[in-house]
């Protein structure tokens, strides 16, 4: 589904990835871990087409077509979804205003009738009480004087409803309790399939007691320097970063 090969990239002047390889295929679960300001982030952003960085080498392939050859918008209606470390907040525009408009511009752009009102309401109330979010939740507008476990949760159920393809998620799990960690890890059990590809970017262990990855990355300093399966993450949480890195040196 997705192969970065030899990605480097800059924010500004300054060189943030310096050379990813990555190869993601349907059905797999991916965690990056990795210490502050190791390039975590603008790997995702990158993925997502986010415009303030620049790629100076590299390539990536996203089911096969060139992705630098796609707008963001055009990334997100071929089913990549990115959610956000710090989710944003949009002023006056309601919740189901903003799904409903999503869904039928992905449909749009796919070529498919748009979602009738019974469906959406469906759909909505289906994905709504997996997180147990509240009924008024879809009059609110988007993430304004939303807890910070609220705007994780919206990103899930965002993710729910518009059942992307590959899900790129930044630190999901900070600003969780425990209760609301266990929801956002059943919704994404719930939701990864053959089908489809999630990709976690986490500093912690926690969130992969409740999901199990196929691969553990080590991040640091704009690239991949270990690999590894599930218990990588807790020889991770065991020892810190430090003792890994100075094993691996």
């Amino acid at each position: 589904m997705l192969e970065i090969k030899r990605l480097k990239a800059v924010v500004g002047d300054k060189e943030i990835l310096k050379g990813v390889d990555l190869t993601v295929k349907r059905g797999e679960v991916h965690a990056i871990m990795g210490p502050n300001g190791s390039g975590k982030s603008t790997l995702a952003g990158v993925i997502a087409g986010k415009p303030n960085i620049q790629v100076i080498e590299g390539s990536i392939l996203y089911e096969g077509e060139n992705l630098f050859n796609m707008s963001a918008e055009e990334r997100a209606q071929k089913g990549i979804f990115l959610g956000f470390q710090y989710p944003y907040e949009i002023q006056g525009v309601s919740m189901l205003n903003f799904l409903k408009t999503s869904i039928n511009h992905i449909k749009k752009a796919n070529n498919s009738p748009t979602i009738s009102i019974v469906s959406l309401a469906n759909l909505l109330d289906e994905k709504r009480k997996i997180l147990k979010l509240s009924e008024d939740f879809l009059k609110r507008s988007v993430n304004v004087g939303f807890s910070g476990g609220e705007k994780k949760k919206n990103e899930i159920y965002q993710m729910l409803v518009l059942n992307p393809k590959l899900v790129i998620l930044d630190e999901i799990d900070s600003g969780l309790d425990i209760d609301a960690l266990k929801l956002v890890a059943e919704a994404l059990n719930i939701f990864k399939n053959e089908n489809n590809a999630l990709i976690l970017i986490t500093h912690y262990q926690r969130l992969l007691n409740f999901i199990t990855p196929n691969y553990v990355h080590i991040f640091v300093n704009g690239k991949i320097i270990k690999t590894g399966d599930k218990d990588l993450a807790l020889e991770l949480e065991e020892k810190g970063y430090e003792e890994i890195l100075s094993a691996i040196e």
